[in-house]
């Protein structure tokens, strides 16, 4: 029987920071806590029905949440908290422990068409809930568990679709992230024909696009894992407050196989978010940037502008002149290593290589460990699809004028290019006049012979 939901994770209030809280290991104290303990859930069948209580506005867990052993730090946008006005959503929990209430079918592609829709149901999600960031982080947390050591999948970790199970739900790293599963959940039972792996990978390509970012060169057909006992262990997500920012960073992305230039790269998403001191230990209550929201006011940003994506993360560390703009050790880091450095003063200076080189980063990160079916995976091609030549029907150009159209210029041209002529060139033989002449000489030859 699955464990109650009051220890996947904190108070809906919980930490909004990248990092690990030790906050969060204890029980909820909200709604979900008293929902999940509550015996008229059970049902019949195999699963309970839980009643969240989702904020009508907005909320910003960050990316990337750290283990419990340090202090907390982060390493993506953070979350605004919950309104006080709430809103209602039920999500559906298997007993099973997770968000499916079915296995998922091994080897089954997603479908493109539902896809393309699934995207668009994602974008109106973030105008109506400004919720960026934690769909960010949803995306990396699934996909960052990847390991470049491990051979076999699921094993190695990566985008898998593992993260919807209480198992790694209830990963310290992961607190807060059954928020994000809550929003995007009527979106998965919407279109049953995509995986929580690609659905996932989605909303975080999405979110970052509709921030303003770079386009991301995304490809889905993840396949999902089938259940917890595939789930990834604990640990493989970043530490909070290492000793030293710098090698700690590279000993867990590097581990996923990912350089420098990517970890500097990824870290610009922090110009997304804020963080919240009294859940994350991190930042100021309140600054002039936050004050007013959106979403219930308070924290502090790393930007100004904490929902619009560009280069500003680095351009605000290197200057460090605003008091309101926070940066913390890891950042601070970028431009404190030598090889750091060289990519976030690049990007300080050039959003336009900040972008490719953040959207080349990202979307290495979201195929981190996954299993494509089809292998070569599925493309979303947004490009429209050409027209078919028109074909050709002589009395559509027969107008009666003497001007003939340019299209049908263009087919008598391409005719006379056929048998060898050209704009500047005359043919060599005009073959079809020669035959024209040979037989009027002949004619005329045949009528004057038969007078005589």
């Amino acid at each position: 029987m699955a464990e109650p939901l009051s220890q996947l994770s904190c108070n809906l209030k919980a930490p909004n920071n990248l990092l690990n809280h030790r906050s969060c290991r204890q029980p909820m104290a909200s709604s979900l806590g008293t929902a999940a303990s509550s015996p008229i859930l059970a049902s019949s069948s195999s699963e309970v029905r839980l009643s969240l209580h989702l904020s009508s506005s907005s909320f910003y867990p960050s990316l990337l949440c750290f283990s419990s052993s340090f202090k907390p730090f982060s390493f993506s946008p953070i979350s605004s908290h919950f309104s006080r006005h709430q809103r209602r959503s039920a999500v559906n929990v298997s007993s099973s422990g997770g968000f499916s209430t079915v296995a998922s079918p091994k080897c089954v592609a997603s479908n493109p068409d539902q896809l393309k829709s699934a995207r668009e149901d994602i974008k109106q999600l973030l105008k109506s809930k400004f919720c960026h960031p934690i769909l960010i982080r949803l995306g990396w947390h699934d996909a960052g568990t990847y390991n470049k050591n491990i051979e076999e999948w699921p094993q190695r970790g990566g985008a898998n679709g593992s993260l919807r199970f209480e198992v790694e739900l209830k990963h310290a790293a992961n607190a807060g992230l059954v928020n994000a599963l809550s929003l995007i959940q009527p979106i998965k039972e919407k279109y049953t024909g995509v995986t929580y792996a690609d659905l996932f990978q989605l909303a975080s390509a999405t979110a970052i696009e509709e921030a303003g970012g770079p386009k991301i060169p995304m490809k889905y057909g993840r396949v999902d894992v089938s259940g917890p006992n595939e789930c990834p262990e604990e640990g493989r997500l970043p530490d909070a407050g290492p000793p030293s920012p710098a090698d700690h960073l590279r000993d867990v992305f590097y581990r996923m196989g990912l350089n420098d230039k990517e970890i500097v790269a990824l870290s610009g998403a922090h110009t997304l978010g804020r963080s919240r001191p009294e859940r994350s230990g991190w930042g100021k209550p309140e600054t002039k940037y936050t004050k007013d929201g959106p979403g219930e006011p308070g924290g502090q940003s790393w930007t100004v502008q904490w929902l619009k994506f560009d280069n500003s993360y680095f351009k605000d560390i290197k200057a460090k002149t605003d008091e309101d703009l926070l940066v913390l050790p890891t950042d601070a880091v970028l431009f404190e290593d030598p090889s750091f450095k060289v990519y976030a003063e690049k990007y300080a200076e050039d959003q336009e290589a900040f972008f490719k080189d953040y959207a080349e980063a990202h979307a290495k990160l979201s195929n981190l460990g996954a299993k494509f079916d089809p292998p070569e995976g599925i493309v979303l091609d947004d490009t429209p699809i050409q027209a078919a030549a028109e074909k050709f029907v002589a009395a559509k150009y027969s107008t009666g004028k003497r001007e003939i159209s340019d299209s049908m210029k263009q087919k008598i041209r391409a005719e006379y290019e056929a048998f060898g002529g050209s704009p500047d060139k005359a043919l060599p033989t005009n073959y079809f006049l020669n035959i024209i002449i040979i037989i009027g000489a002949l004619a005329i030859l045949t009528s004057l012979l038969g007078n005589y």
